[in-house]
């Protein structure tokens, strides 16, 4: 699935700039003087010990963060978890740096690293740790809860380049699971799970037949929200996107042959990216 290829990619970008492991493995410190210094707008507190503890801080301001997974290196601290920001679930990967290990100009680098280049990503940022927000419209209630501040995505990978088409307000959906069945019934919907943020990942084309492939299937709050969720997916350089919409919904498939068929059978709209 292309978001999960980009989402990979993504949590080690920052790699690329630092001899660290941040999800991936144990950082050496460097002389402050190398690396990038973090930007002037980020405040210089408050700072944490853990990812954990960044959780911990999230649910006392009131915006609870289940979970998902952790880890603790030496150097670095990291934590995947899912909050529920205005009616949507949202995954946040936190990553904590020990100042005795890591210089403000390494976490300046991984900052930079990750808000540029073809899988930039918003972050929100303070002292000694920044999340990469998974929904980006979600970024400020997790900035102002934690007293941090946003930074978004830098350069041409922060801008779609195609505008968005027309989309239809209809047809719409109480549960995904409907619409996994009207995917089925045309294109398939095969070995359905459940994701953390209530979205389901499913196996299209007939099972046995070599051609099955994947797609994501969200249901969204706001037509802001769902508008949102789709400049995000394209908005990849050197990643192609191939998605159908209408209404409340978005299907995300990792075969760009069935957009047409797809939008047809359930009344939606193609939006794609060639990632170029």
């Amino acid at each position: 699935m292309k978001n999960t290829a980009a989402s990979a990619a993504g949590a080690c970008l920052a790699l690329t700039a630092l001899t660290v492991l941040t999800a991936c493995g144990r950082f050496e410190s460097h002389p402050e003087s190398s690396g990038t210094a973090i930007p002037s707008s980020v405040p210089a507190k408050p700072t944490y010990t853990t990812a954990k503890a960044v959780v911990r801080a999230m649910g006392e301001a009131g915006l609870d963060c289940e979970t998902v997974r952790s880890r603790d290196y030496d150097g670095s601290s990291t934590a995947d978890c899912v909050a529920t920001v205005d009616g949507v679930k949202v995954e946040n990967e936190i990553s904590v740096f020990d100042p005795d290990v890591v210089s403000k100009t390494e976490i300046g680098t991984s900052i930079e690293s990750r808000r540029t280049g073809a899988y930039a990503q918003t972050l929100v940022a303070a002292g000694n740790w920044y999340i990469r927000v998974m929904d980006p419209p979600s970024a400020p209630a997790i900035a102002k809860a934690l007293h941090a501040v946003v930074l978004d995505a830098k350069g041409k990978a922060a801008t779609p380049k195609y505008p968005l088409p027309d989309i239809p307000s209809r047809p719409t959906y109480k549960k995904v699971d409907a619409l996994a069945d009207d995917l089925a019934a045309s294109v398939g919907c095969f070995q359905r799970e459940a994701t953390s943020t209530g979205s389901i990942k499913c196996e299209t084309g007939k099972l046995g037949s070599g051609d099955s492939d994947c797609a994501v299937l969200t249901l969204h709050p706001t037509h802001a929200r769902r508008d949102a969720a789709l400049r995000e997916a394209i908005k990849y350089r050197g990643v192609p996107a191939e998605l159908v919409t209408a209404g409340n919904w978005t299907v995300n498939l990792c075969d760009t042959t069935l957009g047409a068929k797809v939008a047809r059978d359930l009344g939606g709209v193609v939006v794609a990216y060639d990632g170029r």
